[in-house]
């Protein structure tokens, strides 16, 4: 209890107020409406709960918010449980939320119809938007539980219809805290693999609470973005989620999902004699345009005068053939002027042809002598003469 006849600085009343606030308040359930909703970019969520005459702030901390299988929203009423936290340096109390919960049903399809109008205003469900499904994928992936039913109903059908297509399978949860992230973030993979035609999203029926991941807005933003075609198959035929809006074709039910994605054996039949009669009359065109060519050539000048083109190209290759057999003329005759040159310039080179002229050549030490200077007197001489040499001593 505070006492009356103390008197308190403001921060000894802050405290005293927030150890009687948090101590009286520990486990609270309160119900209200939401306002000034906002998700912080730390993951932490800040508003207000309100009635008709009164309201009180709130925080639910990230991590525990994770657990909330539903994105609050403005107007929405919802049961907290939590205790009162006092923020001592401006005095302000506020409720911790530990968990919560829509009042009802009611509340979430007021939560529905609020994000499916603003996701309209802003064209996620223009039809210009949406991409057309290949009518003969050779890969598809599926976005689901690995566990599911639906899953097995989706390969069920795919198995007895086109069992030739490879699957790929993006396993994420599909009900509960946290689901709408994991199917966004399956949605963004099976893109970034990019190796599937079309995408199946696709789980069992259930309660408006049980679908809810399939109305939060992450999980339409990621259906948007995909550059893959979408084809939805969530619950039964009378269930309808957001994603069935945003997506680029709606199935009333998984099973209905894959029969869309998968040609029928007669729509393959369809295809190829479709196929088949583009290619006869492609082959019926060619052999035509070749017809009307070869007439054309057939009226031509060679063909009306062929003696004419042959005496013209026999001309041509007689005065072809001339000029070549001067060519080889001109080009032996250089050839034999340089070689008689280069004789020549040999013979005159040749020291026995001077030798044969009367000349003598002088050699002493191996070495010829070819100055007086050079000459050395008694030292061993040859003398060469054109046929032969002679020794004088020194």
């Amino acid at each position: 209890m505070i006492d009356q006849t103390k008197i308190y600085s403001v921060s000894e009343i802050n405290r005293e107020i927030k150890i009687l606030l948090e101590s009286a308040f520990d486990s609270i359930t309160v119900v209200g409406e939401i306002s000034n909703f906002k998700a912080y970019q730390s993951g932490h969520w800040y508003f207000t709960l309100k009635d008709e005459y009164s309201q009180i702030s709130c925080v639910m901390w990230r991590g525990l918010n994770s657990y909330v299988f539903f994105t609050p929203q403005d107007g929405m009423k919802v049961i907290v449980n939590g205790r009162i936290n006092v923020y001592e340096p401006r005095g302000n109390y506020q409720i911790e939320i530990i968990s919560m919960k829509p009042l009802g049903v009611g509340e979430l399809q007021i939560a529905f119809e609020a994000l499916k109008r603003k996701l309209a205003a802003e064209g996620l469900f223009d039809e210009r938007f949406k991409k057309p499904i290949p009518k003969i994928p050779s890969s598809i992936g599926i976005v689901t539980s690995k566990d599911g039913a639906a899953l097995r109903d989706v390969l069920a059908v795919i198995r007895r219809r086109f069992p030739i297509v490879e699957v790929v399978l993006a396993h994420t949860s599909v009900q509960g805290e946290g689901a709408a992230n994991e199917i966004a973030d399956a949605l963004d993979l099976m893109n970034e693999y990019g190796e599937v035609d079309v995408i199946i999203l696709c789980r069992g029926g259930g309660s408006l609470e049980d679908l809810w991941a399939f109305n939060e807005e992450v999980t339409a933003r990621a259906i948007f973005r995909s550059k893959i075609p979408v084809v939805t198959g969530i619950g039964h035929e009378v269930d309808f989620t957001i994603a069935d809006f945003v997506a680029d074709l709606r199935a009333a039910t998984p099973t209905a999902a894959a029969e869309l994605v998968t040609p029928r054996l007669e729509q393959l039949i369809e295809i190829l004699k479709d196929f088949d009669d583009s290619l006869y009359n492609l082959i019926l065109k060619f052999l035509e345009d070749k017809r009307e060519r070869l007439k054309n050539e057939l009226r031509s000048y060679a063909f009306i005068l062929p003696e004419s083109l042959l005496n013209n190209t026999q001309q041509k290759f007689d005065f072809a053939f001339y000029k070549f057999n001067q060519s080889i003329q001109t080009f032996m005759n250089n050839k034999k002027q340089i070689l008689n040159k280069l004789s020549n310039t040999i013979n005159l080179s040749d020291p026995k042809l001077t030798l044969s002229k009367g000349f003598a050549i002088i050699w002493q030490n191996d070495k010829i002598i070819s100055r007086k200077s050079m000459f050395a007197q008694f030292t061993e001489t040859e003398i060469e003469f054109y046929d032969g040499k002679v020794k004088v001593n020194g």
